[in-house]
């Protein structure tokens, strides 16, 4: 793994010694396993050993294409505070994420379908666009229950988000204790409806749903 970083450094006429002030504090992660052939590391200790060879010649711009795809959690949430940390050395860093959970870290984000951009500003300034009521379902059987909702004429759409449904309604004033009803009429247990706020995500599923 060494030889790795050797070599990078070797490409771009410097050392580690010179630039380790700048890769140590990722190098320091995986650093006991010097000795280890690349191919040998997990993924995540991967994606770290890669980051440090990118680095090794101090760029002034970082451009990382899904960094953290198949990584697991732990490391995801590592990566991204050995990110932040890169940007406090005034590295301009340009990440592409299918996670929106990630796009929300930075302080731009441009959200694309299909070579198109859907839209470009800040984190909060694409949910602040969002303004449509948006609500959360969770009930016993929640794939029955999507499949249920979808079929509402006056659903506008619905989607499963992590352990529960967004649900947009095509009338805002719609009574959430009448559907509620209508829901256990038809056998389903546990039904729980809240309002929430707009994730970068909801706001990725409507451009798409509008454009």
């Amino acid at each position: 793994m060494e030889e790795n970083l050797s070599f990078f450094a070797t490409l771009f006429n410097t050392t580690i010694e010179e630039n380790y002030d700048l890769v140590k504090d990722i190098y320091s992660h995986i650093e006991k396993f010097k000795n280890r052939r690349a191919g040998a590391l997990s993924g995540g200790m991967k994606q770290k050993l890669a980051l440090s060879c990118a680095l090794i010649h101090r760029p002034s711009v970082l451009f990382l294409d899904e960094p953290t795809t198949g990584v697991d959690a732990v490391s995801r949430k590592e990566f991204w505070e050995l990110l932040r940390q890169l940007q406090k050395q005034k590295i301009t860093i340009l990440v592409s994420t299918p996670y929106m959970d990630e796009a929300s870290l930075c302080d731009r984000v441009a959200l694309i379908q299909e070579g198109k951009i859907l839209d470009i500003d800040s984190p909060q300034g694409i949910t602040g666009k969002f303004k449509k009521p948006i609500w959360s379902f969770s009930a016993k059987n929640m794939y029955h229950l999507m499949l249920e909702l979808k079929d509402l004429d006056i659903v506008e759409s619905c989607y499963p988000f992590g352990q529960v449904h967004h649900v947009i309604f095509k009338n805002e004033n719609v009574r959430m204790e009448e559907v509620q009803k209508v829901l256990q009429a038809k056998g389903y247990e546990e039904v729980r409806i809240e309002p929430i706020k707009a994730s970068i995500e909801d706001s990725f599923m409507d451009l798409m749903t509008s454009k």
